[in-house]
């Protein structure tokens, strides 16, 4: 059975990074699949139906592409995202029964997302779940997109990943979470993600955190390489890299549209080896089982060699062992850490394109000795390689570090809460909403100190003497 995976975008971010993604999807399996098959590759994030039977048709498993569909459901309390995407060159892949969308907004506030359209869109929500994964007949993973800072993001994002768990048990659930940026304008964002993370904390098997700051110090990395001549790079004109022509009927920038494509760069490298076939196939699963030790430690950082796709700048290919190298630097990180200098509880590399087990051998030999890792776990290891790599590139790289160099994320993010709520700023917002007590502040609150302090225990192995663990003498 072809392992499926079914993805559920919540909210404006959520649904832009999404649709980059089914964007940048099809054009990879455009320029594999020549013959216009559906192949097994297509079938783990698309369904292919005959548009004859006016959609509710079984799946046609065998000979050309009838019509795609993504194993998707969009859900956003605005329409203007979603409506968009209607409107756009993806417009065939969705269809109505895939779509929840109200026109008010959740007005940055996470208790109107997760409390009050929580109640009034569960049975909708759940509906269009269940029909989705009766398409599925052997769902692997769920697969969620969401931003922290915002109201349906945070809230009505946590609350379908709850309503996940209560209705399938059994299915992984993978979250990609983008954290609001020091400079965030929302002024209510350290309580949307704060409570948002109690959440991820009891509910996620697996989350990346992707940082707004560092998406937008990668761009400005890639606009001064490209203006600057260096290495002869140049960006071709309305580029993925720097237009959303994929999702908008114009092609003007907006300004997020170059920091989503980074984002849907790393879920495409993340799902490779989901959807093309290779020598080390290692798919979601096997990432949340091999680099997750503690349950609650399930924050993954992540970076990625090349940072774009698609031969949209034309820079030189890195050399392979130089790829290895940019993945341990922070400057291709997707949050602003320096796992180098933390403590490791493991790490996957997924590797892309004409790349040899021995290639990754070597360079896991070139770089341990810089790396701290957990003494119970020196080889935590994980690897996969997929043959195909991104268009236009040779080879590519995602590191995951499940890694102690979380925690100042998470120390700043408390920080700002506590000065909001010591004030008691702005809470009479959320304690009118029906369901939203105090409580859920300190509980919230209490939740992200005890990972904190998790973290703390960790580090503190990290700084200590390097000594197994002493075992029970044996008298002979």
């Amino acid at each position: 059975l072809t392992r499926l995976y079914l993805s559920v975008t919540v909210g404006q971010c959520g649904n832009q990074v999404g649709c980059r993604f089914w964007d940048l999807a099809l054009r990879e399996h455009a320029a594999v699949n020549k013959k216009g098959n559906y192949d097994e590759a297509l079938s783990s994030f698309f369904r292919n139906i005959d548009t004859r039977s006016g959609g509710d048709g079984p799946d046609v498993y065998k000979g050309k592409i009838r019509s795609l569909k993504a194993r998707a459901l969009l859900i956003d309390m605005e329409e203007g995202v979603v409506n968009e995407i209607l409107q756009g060159p993806l417009r065939d892949v969705f269809d109505s029964k895939q779509l929840i969308t109200d026109v008010s907004g959740s007005g940055n506030n996470w208790a109107v997302g997760h409390k009050l359209y929580g109640c009034q869109y569960r049975e909708n929500i759940v509906e269009k779940l269940r029909r989705t994964a009766e398409h599925c007949d052997c769902l692997q993973c769920f697969f969620i997109i969401h931003s922290m800072g915002g109201g349906t993001g945070s809230g009505l994002g946590t609350f379908v990943l709850n309503l996940l768990e209560e209705e399938f048990p059994e299915v992984y659930r993978f979250v990609t979470s983008v954290y609001p940026s020091g400079e965030d304008d929302v002024i209510t964002s350290p309580y949307n993600t704060v409570l948002a993370m109690k959440e991820l904390n009891e509910h996620a098997d697996c989350v990346l955190p992707i940082e707004n700051e560092s998406l937008f110090d990668i761009v400005n990395k890639i606009h001064q390489m490209t203006n600057s001549g260096k290495l002869g790079s140049t960006v071709k004109q309305s580029s993925l890299v720097t237009s959303g022509a994929g999702c908008a009927k114009t092609a003007q920038e907006r300004p997020f549209d170059a920091m989503n494509n980074i984002v849907a760069n790393l879920l495409l490298n993340l799902t490779s080896s989901a959807r093309f076939e290779g020598s080390l196939n290692m798919d979601l699963n096997e990432i949340s089982m091999n680099l997750v030790p503690f349950p609650r430690l399930h924050y993954l950082v992540s970076s990625l060699t090349p940072l774009y796709t698609l031969a949209d700048v034309n820079v030189p290919s890195r050399r392979l062992d130089q790829m290895f190298s940019d993945a341990f630097s922070r400057d291709h990180q997707l949050i602003q850490a320096d796992p180098k200098h933390n403590l490791y509880l493991a790490c996957a590399l997924l590797v892309r394109g004409n790349v040899q087990v021995s290639d990754l051998r070597r360079n896991i030999e070139r770089l341990k000795p810089s790396l701290h890792f957990v003494s119970w776990n020196q080889e935590g290891w994980k690897t996969g390689l997929c043959s195909v790599p991104p268009v236009g590139h040779s080879h590519s790289l995602l590191a995951l570090a499940n890694n102690t160099c979380v925690k100042p994320t998470f120390i700043e993010l408390k920080d700002k809460f506590m000065k909001l709520y010591k004030k008691k700023a702005h809470l009479h917002h959320y304690l009118h909403i029906e369901g939203m007590e105090q409580s859920c502040f300190s509980e919230a609150i209490s939740s992200l100190s005890d990972l904190i302090e998790e973290y703390n225990e960790l580090d503190a192995i990290k700084d200590g003497p390097r000594t197994d663990p002493s075992r029970l003498k044996i008298a002979v």
